[in-house]
């Protein structure tokens, strides 16, 4: 009986899993807690001026999700060469992941500045808001080079099986963005700690210093990050030419391009949802901002597995490792679906209290924790889709992910939200309902092409 259950479910995996998955969680779980700080901090001035930084988010994912398509490239060609022992090839790759660097992060800079001014007239913000809506995401954006950085650079260090060192800088990163906005944000004003009170300086600048404590802290980012990869023992590029190497870039652009198209239409979609919401008004901006701070934390646990699911897959491949692929895709599921589990059960019960953090707005945290509860039931299927597309990337097959993702976002939520809400004028609710159907018609695809099996370049090998 035991020798069945070590068949059905490697035990001696799961440490390997969950090592190199927590860095990650925690330092998902830190950029969520500066998150929430800040959607907190700058609540306070009112809804307006949370309406005024929240409207612009999905841009920023929509520009995040394109540069991190680039990562994933890198990460594939290097976990599998890593796994077949090929040390100097994957080095060779980090040392082309400085260029894509260089050329991707400076082509977004010119980008998100030249458009700053019209970003919030795209997402039908509220005139009396688009001001401060265009001068934040200026200042947040300047230091896109920084930022590309870190996302590519964070790649090439999880390939290689290293979680901490990106985790550690989130983790500074983070601090010195939540202890800039308690100094930008707020004017001087007594405080009192342990009983001591003492006058605390403040800029008082408001939205705007929440953008440059945030553009700050992702400079020093992007620095540290660099030195973190130049230093690093194993997959440091020095000593590599950095000039275009045709051998590397192709087999990384092959997996990048699909992964791309399909971060870059999706984030689209999020982009096109908001600006439906935002239609609809400052309240229910106001509550969808609330409620996608709130969520974010609660998929932790799926980008998590999803990192650890990646990297082992492109390690068990490059390794021709049939039965270790096989009880990894065992044990990172059933993982992420006991953890999915508890978070969304959570997420329900504690949907009111987590909007209270963010709002004093009776109206909006009634709203935020309506469609909070609602989504918290689909929180499961959704952990389930993210590791399987995990697997997609560390295999290098991004075109069906594209392709589903593609499907869902624009045929279900994007489709469905326009009927709702500008044809039968129903509002905030029915875009949240049309939200998990699309995480519910993604899990069905992913589950589906899993186990049909063809993207397995090992599914005819016999396993030893």
């Amino acid at each position: 009986m035991e020798t069945r259950k070590k068949k059905l479910f490697n035990t001696a995996l799961l440490g390997t899993v969950i090592a190199l998955a927590w860095p990650t969680m925690l330092e998902q779980l830190m950029q969520t807690a500066v998150q929430y700080i800040d959607t907190a901090m700058v609540g306070s001035l009112g809804t307006s001026a949370t309406a005024a930084v929240g409207s612009t988010t999905t841009i920023g994912w929509l520009i995040g999700s394109s540069i991190s398509a680039f990562g994933v490239g890198f990460l594939a060609y290097i976990s599998q060469k890593r796994g077949a022992n090929e040390h100097d090839k994957a080095r060779k790759a980090s040392a082309q992941s400085v260029l894509a660097v260089l050329a991707v992060g400076l082509f977004f800079t010119a980008v998100t500045l030249a458009l700053s001014g019209l970003v919030p007239k795209w997402m039908q913000v509220d005139e009396n808001i688009q001001t401060l809506a265009s001068q934040y995401f200026f200042i947040l954006y300047t230091p896109m080079l920084a930022r590309t950085a870190i996302i590519i650079f964070g790649t090439v260090l999880r390939a290689a099986g290293d979680t901490k060192t990106p985790m550690w800088i989130g983790i500074g990163v983070n601090l010195i963005n939540v202890v800039l906005n308690f100094l930008l944000i707020y004017e001087t004003r007594p405080i009192s700690v342990f009983g001591l009170e003492f006058t605390m300086w403040g800029a008082g600048l408001g939205v705007i210093g929440a953008g440059i404590a945030s553009a700050v802290s992702v400079l020093v980012g992007g620095v540290w990050i660099t030195a973190a990869l130049l230093r690093h023992r194993e997959i440091s590029p020095r000593g590599y030419a950095m000039k275009p190497d045709r051998s590397i870039l192709m087999p990384c652009m092959r997996v990048a391009f699909p992964n791309m198209l399909q971060r870059f239409g999706t984030s689209l979609g999020y982009v096109a949802f908001a600006a439906m919401i935002n239609s609809l008004g400052e309240l229910s901006t106001a509550a969808h901002t609330v409620a996608n701070t709130v969520e974010s934390a609660f998929y932790i646990p799926g980008y998590g597995m999803m990192a650890a699911a990646a990297t082992l897959t492109g390690n068990a491949i490059g390794a021709g490792d049939k039965r270790g692929l096989r009880d990894l895709a065992r044990v990172n599921i059933a993982i992420e679906v006991i953890l999915m589990t508890v978070t969304g059960g959570l997420l329900f019960a504690f949907a009111e209290p987590m909007a209270w953090v963010f709002s004093k707005d009776a109206q909006v945290i009634a709203l935020a924790s309506t469609v909070l509860r609602m989504v918290a039931v689909s929180e499961p299927v959704y952990g389930v889709s993210l590791v399987i597309e995990g697997m997609m990337q560390g295999a290098g097959k991004t075109v069906a992910p594209f392709v589903f993702n593609i499907i869902g976002m624009w045929l279900v939520r994007i489709l469905g939200t326009f009927i709702c809400i500008h044809l039968l004028s129903m509002g905030l609710v029915s875009a949240w309902a049309c939200m998990i159907g699309h995480n519910v018609l993604l899990f069905a695809m992913f589950l589906v092409y899993y186990l049909r099996g063809r993207w397995n370049p090992l599914r005819n090998r016999v396993l030893s």
